[in-house]
């Protein structure tokens, strides 16, 4: 018969931090509200939160930093 272990792995603020900023996180959020079919509110959002050099690694990647000298 095949025995379950159970494993109790805890991370600490710290690890679970420094996770996040290493990989980053992305929230995208879009809200809508209307009533009878006339929109009163519409609320847009996106937040990223990831270190610096993560961010600029895939902003880079993805083409949302400008090339400033137009020779390259």
């Amino acid at each position: 018969m095949a025995t379950v272990q159970k494993s109790v792995d805890s991370s600490s603020l710290a690890e679970v931090i420094d996770r996040i900023l290493d990989k980053g996180v992305v929230i995208d959020i879009y809200a809508r509200v209307s009533l009878v079919g006339i929109e009163l509110l519409a609320i847009e959002a996106r937040v990223v939160i990831a270190s610096v050099d993560t961010w600029l690694r895939y902003a880079e990647a993805v083409g949302l930093l400008k090339d400033d000298d137009p020779e390259e």
